[in-house]
This record gives structure tokens, C-alpha cells and sequence, in this order.
């Protein structure tokens, strides 16, 4: 399940109101997430969690799922 503080810190990276995010959610299903705003999703995923991604965990992502379950294993890890 995605948590409503990354839901928000995605929807507002990509300056949108709202928008449905479930962890099957695909980058192309989302209004304005292209490849250059992708990047800019995943900035502020990790300034608003205080993590840093490596490149290879970014290409692994395939939904929104994928970039929960990273941002909790960071988490994790930071303890």
C-alpha cells in the first residue's frame, strides 16, 4: 500500500492535485510523469526522506509499488 506521505510528496513533484496511486501504478498511468519529470519525482522522494537512491535501484522500479517498498528498506536500514 503506498502511504499517503509519498502519495503527496509524488503528486506534488509532479504539481497535480490528485491522482489515483496504487502499488501497481505504472509512471506512464500518471498525468506529466514522463522520463524528465520521473527524475524529478525521484529528487524529491529522496530529499523528503533523507535518502539517496542508487542508479540501479531507479532503473529496477517498474511501479509505485517498487519505489514504496525501496523508500521503507532505506528507512529501515538508516536504524
Amino acid at each position: 500500500m503506498i502511504s499517503p506521505e509519498l502519495k503527496q510528496v509524488i503528486l506534488s513533484a509532479l504539481k497535480l492535485n490528485d491522482c489515483e496511486l496504487n502499488d501497481a501504478t505504472a509512471a506512464y498511468e500518471v498525468p506529466g510523469w514522463d522520463s524528465l519529470s520521473h527524475v524529478n519525482v525521484v529528487l524529491a522522494v529522496e530529499q523528503h526522506y533523507g535518502v539517496r537512491f542508487k542508479s540501479v535501484e531507479v532503473i529496477r522500479m517498474k511501479n509505485v509499488g517498487d519505489l514504496q517498498r525501496l523508500v521503507d528498506s532505506k528507512l529501515a536500514g538508516q536504524h
